[in-house]
């Protein structure tokens, strides 16, 4: 239940241990994984607050060029973050499952990192974690920077269908992500229409050996995640869920499509970005047209945000029916599902409609789009009562002091 108002001011939260950065290794140590197999690093190409990536290839024989298909991730021992992170890679990221699971379920390929090995580095005195994985290119928040914050209707669309077979794959193995965004989103560097999510750090394994975690709020956890996008539950402090993740893929979704979401101007306060998601996600017609005031609503994603906030807290996610959602926004756009993904800024989240010709009063003559046409809007759907101990679909009201956005 949410805290009493009124009540003692919460205890003041202790700030966590600073944590220590890698110093840089020259290129050309070698590294040794827990399986004797050894890595050579080329030049680093990254850093976090905590850990620096290198390219890296498993020859040791001669020099890793710029063409390296493999990245080494490493930082000082002593900190947590890419422990946790290995925890993930480790049980549900080796190349033979990932190619299992894209083989049973048909899929060109699945936008999982594959984990290549492990392992501890002395160097001068100090001790090092590394880990080596597929090697990437550039992140999806870079170019929705370049791209005037829009991407293309149909491109949302893909991205949305190609993150549902991600979350489907992570989720059957136990673990929700908790933190997607573009930014954690790579593309492939040699193939720019594969796109993979990256970053577990905050990788949470929901359901141990087929035990589902229970809902439970705890106004220490309150906020956890990247403010803007992560989900009602993580605002009130619950474990990361299935419907969580697939929450904030919706998030991220209208974000990519409009450009902004109604809480961004005031990210500063979780408080507020809490209430209003969950005002807004309560009607999603009221969220739509929050978003695309005035504008046609992309109604493949409004279908998904309702599909998503009749889950409860530990349903298994109709996975397939989502995929089917979006498919069907794309097929009302006139489209298919091609795999190409289309960064250009010509049609930038622009939901297309007719065009016609009006006179101004000057001599001369301008193209201006016509007005939308008005999008049916359907009823809201009627909800069974709300009760944290009964997995609710919509979580009651909840106070506590964030962390805001995560570093």
């Amino acid at each position: 239940m949410p805290p009493k108002k009124g009540g003692a001011a919460p205890a003041a939260r202790k700030a966590p241990a600073k944590r220590k950065l890698a110093e840089e290794f020259p290129q050309g140590e070698v590294l040794t994984d827990s399986s004797k197999k050894q890595w050579k690093l080329g030049l680093p190409i990254g850093q976090g607050g905590f850990g620096r990536l290198y390219l890296a290839d498993e020859s040791t024989s001669k020099t890793v060029g710029p063409d390296a298909p493999y990245v080494v991730k490493v930082e000082p021992s002593e900190n947590g973050p890419l422990f946790s992170e290995l925890k993930f890679y480790m049980r549900a990221a080796k190349p033979e499952m990932i190619q299992k699971w894209t083989s049973s379920h048909k899929l060109k390929y699945l936008g999982v990192p594959r984990y290549w090995g492990s392992g501890l580095h002395d160097k001068n005195g100090k001790s090092y974690r590394f880990m080596v994985m597929d090697r990437f290119g550039k992140d999806l928040q870079k170019i929705f920077e370049e791209s005037s914050r829009r991407f293309a209707h149909k491109t949302v669309l893909q991205l949305g269908l190609r993150l549902i077979d991600i979350l489907e794959y992570a989720h059957e193995h136990e673990y929700v992500h908790g933190d997607i965004k573009a930014s954690n989103l790579l593309l492939h560097h040699k193939h720019p229409d594969q796109v993979f999510l990256v970053d577990y750090g905050l990788a949470y394994r929901y359901c141990p050996e087929g035990v589902h975690k229970e809902y439970k709020e705890d106004p220490k956890k309150c906020h956890n995640g990247t403010i803007e996008f992560t989900s009602i539950d993580a605002h009130l402090g619950v474990n990361p869920s299935r419907r969580g993740d697939l929450q904030i893929l919706g998030f991220c979704m209208i974000q990519w499509l409009c450009g902004k979401l109604p809480w961004e101007d005031k990210l500063t306060d979780p408080e507020y970005v809490a209430n209003s998601k969950r005002r807004l996600c309560d009607e999603i017609p009221a969220l739509m047209e929050a978003c695309f005031p005035g504008k046609k609503k992309p109604d493949g994603i409004a279908n998904y945000m309702e599909a998503i906030s009749e889950l409860g807290y530990a349903a298994k996610p109709p996975y397939q029916q989502l995929r089917d959602i979006l498919l069907r926004g794309l097929k009302s756009l006139g489209v298919k599902d091609d795999g190409k993904l289309d960064f250009s800024v010509a049609q930038n989240g622009d939901v297309p409609v007719k065009v016609r010709k009006r006179k101004l009063p000057k001599a001369s003559e301008e193209e201006d789009e016509a007005e939308p046409r008005e999008v049916k809007k359907r009823a809201p759907r009627g909800r069974p009562p709300k009760s944290p101990t009964s997995s609710p679909k919509t979580p009651p009201k909840g106070r506590g002091r964030g962390r805001g956005k995560k570093q």
